[in-house]
């Protein structure tokens, strides 16, 4: 029996769950969600008590440390001290070529984790921040590091390279990683075990402050929206999913931008809040159901953009079995999975909309009586999935 600490570190949001392993036993989760901004909060949940507080968060580190002080407090901690902690286990983004296991973190992981940083620079960062912020915190627990692109490994050549000059693939290793694979492994499983059928067609939908879409066929990663770095494929909220490549060299070479800040421009002006001026769906949504226009505009591409998708994954795969929305904008807003399950009937895509307006914490079914593809609402766990892999792998060392 071991406590393990799950640390999900994203790009504007710190999730963690205490773990008791192998029981799968959830001692105390929480979250500090819209890190940067005065007004962010932590949730902090126990068998016992549920805190909510609202305090400026400018980092990860700030927002570690308060999670860390509520779990030993000592009256509403559920540890001691730091040594109740026998591994932490951490989610990575990009982890290229070289990684496609959970890997116990040491100098060398580390540096491979900045090298990446120019590819996920909304992420790689905040999750080596966390690493070094948990060294610090827990010395005696074990750090473990589970990447995002690994579940997107088995996605074939013909769909992961791409159309330009092979030494590129083959010597620079430019290709498509894909990202958000801890959570798209599974909520598919997840389907899978529903549906009753290992070797069925699923697209999952990860929708949050990053986006992306797979096709999964027979529990396998076959195709993904995020690419070489997590910036293309859907509207997220701050990064602006597909565009033609051109407006790139015309930021550069005719509105004089540099390359540091067209990248700048890409990953954190542009989506949700470049179309709005908010990155937070919920702002987008409320502001929209006010007669903003700009507001229901990019929710109406978004949705847009993610039909789009649906469309060319159910090609991919010769058909769909099921939709899965998940995470925190797919499984709370009944507005988006409305918008993109509209118009869809040519696939056998319907939506019931008193099902879709319920709110449950649980996995559920929205589909009208007479469509022929399933609509899941699958809350994804990361923590569990990366929490599984690390007690595994702490058996082992």
């Amino acid at each position: 029996m071991k406590n393990i600490l799950i640390i999900n570190s994203g790009s504007s949001s710190l999730k963690f769950q205490l773990i008791q392993m192998p029981e799968e036993k959830v001692l105390a989760s929480g979250l500090v969600e819209r890190i940067g901004l005065q007004e962010a909060k932590l949730h902090f949940k126990t068998g016992k008590d549920t805190i909510t507080e609202a305090l400026p968060v400018k980092d990860h580190a700030v927002a570690l440390k308060a999670i860390t002080n509520l779990l030993m407090d000592s009256e509403k901690g559920i540890i001691k001290n730091v040594d109740d902690i026998a591994a932490i286990g951490h989610r990575v983004v990009h982890g290229g070529d070289n990684f496609s296991k959970t890997i116990v973190i040491n100098k060398e992981v580390k540096t491979k984790i900045k090298d990446f940083f120019s590819l996920a620079p909304l992420h790689n960062p905040a999750n080596l921040k966390g690493i070094e912020v948990a060294e610090e915190l827990f010395p005696n627990a074990k750090q473990v590091a589970v990447f995002d692109t690994a579940f997107h490994r088995s996605i074939p050549r013909k769909a992961a390279q791409y159309a330009i000059p092979n030494n590129f693939f083959e010597k620079d290793h430019i290709q498509l990683y894909g990202f958000h694979g801890t959570s798209h492994k599974y909520v598919t499983e997840k389907a899978i075990g529903y549906l009753k059928n290992k070797h069925s067609k699923i697209i999952s939908i990860h929708l949050g402050n990053g986006c992306s879409i797979t096709a999964v066929k027979d529990g396998k990663s076959v195709d993904h929206s995020l690419g070489f770095a997590p910036v293309n494929g859907l509207i997220m909220g701050t990064r602006s999913g597909d565009i033609d490549q051109s407006v790139i060299f015309y930021l550069v070479n005719k509105l004089g931008y540099s390359i540091d800040e067209v990248s700048d421009i890409l990953h954190k002006k542009s989506g949700m809040y470049g179309i709005t001026g908010y990155s937070d769906l919920r702002d987008i949504e409320e502001q929209a159901a006010k007669g903003n226009k700009k507001c229901q505009l990019a929710l109406d591409m978004n949705a847009y953009r993610i039909k789009k998708y649906i469309g060319a994954y159910a090609a991919a795969m010769n058909g769909v079995d099921a939709l899965v929305f998940t995470a925190g904008i797919g499984e709370n807003s009944d507005v988006i999975r409305s918008l993109v399950c509209s118009e869809m009937d040519f696939f056998g895509i319907k939506l019931d909309e008193g099902k879709n307006k319920e709110r449950s914490k649980n996995m559920r079914s929205i589909q009208a009586d007479d469509a022929t593809v399933e609509i899941l609402v699958i809350p994804t766990n990361e923590e569990l999935e990366i929490a599984k892999q690390a007690y595994e792998l702490d058996m082992q060392v």
